[in-house]
């Protein structure tokens, strides 16, 4: 496909294929790109978004209040697809004055690799009744000089390709297995969409969903290298992000043997808590 300066609004396009089923199941397509992989399969985020955008849209079909939005997704993964095409099933469970829930199933070749629910509303928009502050809303809005440029260059951005589609910057005081180093489970930085996907409310609330899962595992950090398959992503859409860089801490407190949580939370240009995400993973062998 040719490049566009929309990378992650094609993403996270579908295309409803005529018909549907006579169960009231309606069948979708979508491409997902070689860069929106980690190594050679797609990264987890960038799925749990297809998801969020297919079920938007299949209320938006429906004539619902286009300011709905996708407040929860939760997702589990069943198989870890290659970029390439998908297929999408959804079925609307739910459509009440303020909620909508759809089941999306993503599916590439046959094969089933995503099954999630969707929660649809309106974000809050008004400021909190009530906050307890994250340490992601001390960081600076902006990445300081300091702070590492992940490029396709890099040897994190070889691995993680959307490095060379969105904007990503890491604490290396954080990160310390980028100097060999170990710390605490956690890292922070910041991300931003290309300025194209910027510019579209739709697909920056797509792109923080996505920023739910844009960390490198935090067991990384204790020396735990290698892959780390997420079984389950759960990501809350809290508010419509501002635009601006997306300050983003991920941590952990329970690493066992086989599983560990890993938490993200997504702060935008205004200090506003935006998308927090928990979800369970295989440590890393």
């Amino acid at each position: 496909m040719t490049p566009t300066d929309q990378p992650f609004r094609d993403l996270t396009s579908v295309t409803r294929v005529p018909g549907g089923h006579p169960d009231g199941t309606a069948a979708w397509q979508a491409h997902i790109a070689p860069v929106w992989t980690i190594g050679p399969k797609v990264h987890g985020g960038c799925l749990l978004a297809v998801c969020a955008s297919v079920a938007r849209r299949s209320v938006l079909d429906a004539g619902v209040d286009p300011l709905t939005q996708p407040l929860a997704v939760s997702a589990s993964f069943v198989s870890a697809p290659d970029p390439g095409d998908v297929e999408l099933t959804t079925v609307l469970r739910k459509q009440g004055k303020q909620i909508g829930v759809v089941d999306v199933e993503l599916s590439q070749a046959g094969r089933v690799a995503v099954r999630a629910s969707v929660t649809l509303g309106a974000p809050d928009t008004e400021q909190p009744f009530h906050t307890v502050p994250h340490r992601a809303t001390t960081m600076p809005a902006d990445p300081p000089d300091g702070s590492v440029l992940v490029t396709p260059e890099h040897p994190m951005g070889q691995i993680v390709k959307f490095a060379s589609t969105s904007r990503l910057r890491i604490d290396a005081s954080t990160a310390r297995f980028l100097d060999g180093e170990q710390g605490e489970p956690l890292v922070s930085m910041w991300t931003r969409p290309s300025p194209g996907d910027e510019a579209d409310v739709d697909t920056s609330v797509l792109f923080a969903l996505m920023c739910g899962d844009v960390s490198a595992p935090v067991a990384m950090n204790l020396g735990r290298f290698g892959w780390a398959p997420t079984v389950q992503l759960t990501a809350y859409l809290r508010r419509v992000p501002a635009p601006g860089w997306l300050r983003v801490i991920a941590e952990s407190s329970v690493l066992g043997n086989t599983w560990f949580e890993e938490d993200h939370t997504v702060v935008d240009s205004t200090g506003q808590v935006v998308v927090q995400s928990r979800q369970l993973a295989m440590m890393p062998r």
